[in-house]
């Protein structure tokens, strides 16, 4: 196998993101070019949980120009995937009908088990076998990812619906309380937690994802224009802080925070709840921030699979 230029699709609750990558045997894959649409999917559902008309049109007309874009920069294969909005929706099979009919890309729908087990992967080829045992957490737009082992594959890969911008949507749009949102966040990830625990600590913890970024930024970390080789680091003494900051800090004031982009200002009070308590339970005083996530891994696998 040559080198080869492909396009990665993924359909998130809040993004569509296709990302072109050159990849060959025996070296990583490089990202050429990113092009990017607010679909907000999570927030086309209907009160039965179906993605609405405008929903459908929204991605089908991107998925159509995400397409063009690709074969514009010389892809000749596209893996197209979609996550929580997509997966959680009554009308999934529907949305996937529609989106082939139309754009003639094949999409498939990820489990959150897939969706854990890949961002893993990402993660143990990005990090090497020096990083031992790891702990892998990833917060999406519509659940929490976590995958713990010291292989290539992790021994546990879970997923539970505690994406940020499903809290912020069903609980403080809602009007309940941060404390309310905080017990059920805290509880619903203890449920998990022995599960992970089991296998025992981590060698090393990572947190992949836009959420964990953005709050690593505002706590500090260097920015994206210093590249993806820059050390970053999440502390748990500059996270709880900012948790409390967020309670009472106005809209606008979220936007000036470093790292926020004005489309996730409203989700990360949420997100922040979700990582301090992943924190907290599994007793981690810092994650490492890793640029590989869920669409290197799925382009990982297709490349293994070659």
């Amino acid at each position: 196998m040559g080198r080869m230029r492909m396009g990665v699709l993924d359909i998130g609750s809040n993004t569509g993101h296709l990302l072109v990558v050159d990849a060959f045997r025996g070296g990583p894959p490089v990202a050429a070019h990113s092009y990017k649409e607010p679909l907000r999917l999570a927030e086309h559902l209907d009160a039965d949980n179906a993605v609405t008309e405008e929903g459908i049109s929204r991605l089908v007309k991107y998925v159509i120009e995400a397409r063009a874009e690709a074969e514009d920069k010389g892809c000749t294969t596209i893996l197209a995937f979609a996550t929580s909005a997509v997966r959680d929706a009554v009308n999934a099979d529907d949305v996937i009908a529609r989106v082939t009919e139309s754009s003639g890309v094949d999409l498939q729908v990820l489990a959150g088990e897939d969706e854990a087990r890949l961002t893993f992967l990402a993660v143990r080829r990005w990090f090497g076998w020096s990083a031992g045992r790891l702990g892998v957490f990833d917060i999406g737009g519509g659940s929490l990812e976590i995958g713990a082992g010291s292989d290539e594959s992790p021994d546990v890969a879970q997923s539970m619906a505690l994406g940020a911008g499903r809290l912020t949507r069903e609980w403080l749009d809602a009007g309940r309380s941060q404390a309310e949102l905080r017990l059920h966040v805290r509880a619903t990830i203890a449920d998990e937690a022995g599960a992970v625990l089991r296998g025992g600590s981590f060698d090393r913890a990572v947190a992949t994802s836009k959420t964990f970024r953005s709050l690593a930024r505002i706590c500090g970390a260097a920015p994206s224009s210093e590249g993806r080789f820059v050390r970053r680091v999440l502390h748990k003494r500059d996270l709880s802080p900012l948790v409390e900051q967020l309670r009472t800090l106005p809209a606008d004031g979220v936007l000036h925070l470093p790292g926020v982009s004005p489309d996730r200002a409203h989700q990360i009070q949420a997100g922040a709840i979700v990582a301090e308590a992943t924190m907290d339970l599994f007793d981690l005083t810092e994650l490492e921030i890793c640029p590989w996530a869920l669409r290197e891994g799925v382009l990982l696998e297709h490349l293994d699979g070659l």
